[in-house]
This record gives structure tokens, C-alpha cells and sequence, in this order.
């Protein structure tokens, strides 16, 4: 069997594409791989994403390789997909989730405790600058585009005070900074389905060999949790522009799922939690996702 793989270009990108080949072939020895690389209309553009279409650049081009057939499967960060998707695409796996985290690198000298001063903040999309701004208005948050090497060297290059970036990311690229804070739940709550890498294949090929091969890798609690995540994202009808943040933790027992949405500024936050049996799990959700609507959580977003 050979597998054909549209990735983009960037490391993480490519070692989340290695990662989902040596899973593909610890499974299946016999399994070629053959990487399709490729930049997306988000790599190749320094301006802020929310203001030119969204996350949705990122996968663009290779779901144009899947339905072209250039491709077999395509290998993203979850979070970086939109929760919706045209149907002609499906999400059929994900590997286990890296560390779902925020992490903000400072510069030398500074502490979490200086939040509380006037810094200069860079990050990139409205989530992490509205909470941001709910700790500390008095906050300049600035954006920031580029790979995590090119965005932790503008540090030092553009006299930041403090970037925030993934955790998972830089766990994956092996990165040490010497000055880092990882942030709490309460304090930034993450992206639906950050840490998560999801492998998305043309709706057509669900029921074909290569689909049957990815049930083998697919890490069932992983692909559950980030699924109900994007469903919230989704049933609250966010895209790039909306400050929602979703956290699904399934355990032996029960499962916890917490859901933040704000306003661009940071002045109004609603935070909403649930627990429920995953046997529940399409009442709960629907019943939760009717409160968030009910207390306002559309219209928080849009303003």
C-alpha cells in the first residue's frame, strides 16, 4: 500500500507528518509514504490571519490535493483547521494530544508577576489577545506571523516584553527557552483541539483501505475530545475572528469540558463547565451548547 501525504512546509509541520508515518508503519511495515510538500496561502502571507480569511488558509491547499486526488491525506494541526469543514472532507483521526497549553517566553528579567505592567505582548489571533487582555487592559498586545524559531527571534529582534505560543509546539520541536510561563486553565484557556495533530482524508475514501489503516493509529480519546471541542466552536457558528476557547477532558469516570468566550477586549468573559458520561454525551452536548446560546455566548463573540 502506498500513502500519499500533503503537509506544509514548516518544521512542526513536517515532524507532525514523520511522527504520523511512524505510526503508519509500525502498523503496517510494509506501507510506503510519500510526503507531498506544500506552502498554504497562510505561510506565504506576513498578515494577520483573522483579517484575511482565517486559519482556514493554512488547509485550503491541501484539501484542494485531497479532492484532486493529489493526495491521499492530509496532516494538520487540529486547531488550525475550522470547526467547519465542507463535507467533502472528514477528520477520521488524531494522534495522542500534546500538552494543550499556552506558554508565554519572556524576556530575561521579567516574571508572570510583571503581567501586571504595561509589556509589550506579541501573539497572533483574537483568543489569546482577548484573555490577555482580561488579566491586564493595560496590556500592547502586537501581532506576530511567521514559523516559532522565527517568532521567538523577534523577541530580542522587535524588543518584545513576552511572546505567547502552543506548549505542544514547542515540546514537539524540542525547544528550551530559558524564560518561559505556562499558563493555567483559569488563567488562558486553550484553542478547541489544540495539542492535537488530526489526519483528514476526501469523504470518498471513508470506507477504503488507507481509512481502515488510520483506525489502527487513531487515539480514540484524542479524536472524542478535540471532536466535542470543535463541536462547540462550531454550534456557536466561531471562526477566526471569535475569541472561544474549549477544553474536553475525558477521564476513567466522567468527562469535563470547560468553554470561554469573550468579547475582543477582554472586558466581558463568560466561562461555562460541565461534566457528563460519555454515554450522555449527545444530550449533555446539546443541552450545554443550548445554555452557552442562551446566555449570550453568539453575541458575546461578535462584539
Amino acid at each position: 500500500m502506498k500513502i500519499r501525504i500533503v503537509t506544509r512546509r514548516s518544521p512542526l509541520a513536517m515532524l507532525q507528518t514523520n511522527e504520523v508515518i511512524e505510526r503508519i508503519q509500525l502498523s503496517n511495515p510494509e506501507c510506503i509514504c510519500e510526503i507531498i510538500e506544500m506552502e498554504s496561502e497562510g505561510d506565504l502571507t506576513d498578515v494577520p490571519l483573522h483579517t484575511i480569511g482565517g486559519k482556514g488558509l493554512f488547509v485550503s491547499k491541501l484539501e484542494t490535493a485531497l479532492a484532486n486526488g493529489v493526495a491521499d491525506i492530509a496532516v494538520h494541526s487540529l486547531k488550525d483547521v475550522p470547526a467547519l469543514i465542507d463535507s467533502q472532507f472528514s477528520i477520521v483521526a488524531t494522534l495522542p494530544r500534546e500538552d494543550y497549553g499556552d506558554a508565554l517566553l519572556l524576556k530575561e528579567g521579567l516574571t508572570i508577576n510583571d503581567l501586571s505592567k504595561n509589556l509589550k505582548i506579541a501573539t497572533s489571533g483574537p483568543r489569546r489577545k482577548s484573555q490577555l487582555l482580561a488579566i491586564n487592559p493595560k496590556l500592547n498586545i502586537v501581532p506576530i506571523r511567521g514559523n516559532i524559531q522565527t517568532r521567538i527571534n523577534k523577541i530580542e529582534a522587535e524588543n518584545l516584553d513576552g511572546l505567547i505560543v502552543a506548549k505542544a509546539a514547542l515540546n514537539r520541536l524540542e525547544i528550551v527557552y530559558p524564560n518561559m510561563y505556562t499558563f493555567s486553565e483559569n488563567q488562558m484557556l486553550p484553542a478547541a483541539a489544540q495539542g492535537a495533530i488530526g489526519i483528514e482524508v476526501n469523504s470518498m475514501e471513508l470506507e477504503s483501505d488507507i481509512r481502515n489503516l488510520l483506525k489502527l493509529i487513531n487515539d480514540q480519546p484524542t479524536y472524542q475530545a478535540t471532536e466535542i471541542e470543535r463541536k462547540v466552536v462550531a454550534s456557536l457558528e466561531g471562526n477566526c475572528l471569535s475569541p472561544i476557547s474549549a477544553l474536553c477532558k475525558i477521564g476513567s469516570k466522567d468527562t469535563e469540558l470547560k468553554v470561554r468566550v469573550s468579547n475582543q477586549d477582554g472586558t466581558e468573559v463568560y466561562n461555562e463547565v460541565i461534566r457528563f458520561n460519555l454515554e450522555n454525551k449527545t444530550d449533555a452536548l446539546k443541552g450545554f451548547i443550548e445554555t452557552l446560546i442562551r446566555n449570550g455566548a453568539k453575541e458575546i463573540i461578535q462584539q
